[in-house]
């Protein structure tokens, strides 16, 4: 009961921030399902839950969403998909959880820390290898936010275009590593007992609608802020029991 709760609970948070700052499902849930559920289970799990967030978001954030953005860098997702399914297959769960902790770290604080020192940069090219890289860690971890956060702030998105461009691309991101990992055996969904399915999806659900009631009044920075601390934590903490 107490993981289900906490499942629940990190689902719910993720949701709401999500909605209102554009990122929160897989920085959240992803290192707190991981350490409840596993490494494969938790991010599998987290893979599916961002592909039915990110549909909702995407519709009703539909008339910010560049899509000449989007392309480059989806087209760019299946590049790093395989490979982290391929990781995923050939290594240990107690090393998967040293290896999510860590690159979700060390992509928050590139993410935070060094994001001042990134050159303006834009263009096919490097929006690709910012897919690539996204596509990797989302398969892998969960997460593929802070790759594309990266690029979109070498490349000056404005922030609502930012907010509602990532949706697709997460839609694009959750499918293709959930499909790719059922295909190839990395993961196994029906692993995932049916009581968490429930609670997710409830939790889910109630994100969606309270970060949607939020987001008129809570201001987008202090909540991606608050998304950040929270994943920084939840990677901290999943890296740490990995290692022990």
């Amino acid at each position: 009961m107490l993981v289900i709760l906490g499942v629940g609970l990190a689902v719910a948070i993720g949701a709401t921030m999500q909605r209102i700052s554009g990122m929160g499902v897989g920085l959240i849930a992803a290192p707190v399902l991981s350490l409840l559920l596993g490494p494969v289970d938790g991010v599998l799990l987290v893979n599916l839950l961002a592909v039915i967030n990110a549909a909702t978001n995407t519709w009703g954030m539909r008339d910010d969403v560049d899509w000449r953005k989007f392309w480059p860098i989806a087209l760019a997702l299946p590049f790093g998909v395989f490979p982290g399914a391929w990781v995923i297959a050939h290594v240990s769960p107690k090393v998967l959880l040293v290896l999510v902790g860590a690159l979700l770290l060390l992509a928050l604080s590139i993410v935070t820390l060094g994001k001042r020192y990134v050159p303006d940069v834009e263009g096919v090219v490097p929006a690709a290898i910012s897919g690539v890289i996204g596509g990797f860690m989302n398969t892998l971890a969960g997460v593929a936010g802070p790759a594309i956060t990266v690029y979109a702030h070498a490349a000056r998105w404005p922030q609502r275009v930012y907010a509602a461009t990532l949706q697709p691309i997460f839609l694009v991101a959750g499918a293709l590593s959930f499909t790719v990992k059922e295909l190839t055996g990395a993961a196994d969904v029906s692993a995932i007992e049916p009581a968490l399915w429930a609670t997710t999806l409830v939790a889910l659900a109630v994100g969606i609608v309270v970060g949607k009631l939020l987001a008129p009044r809570v201001p987008s920075d202090i909540a991606h802020k608050i998304a950040l601390a929270l994943a920084f934590l939840g990677g901290a903490t999943a890296l740490v029991r990995g290692l022990l």
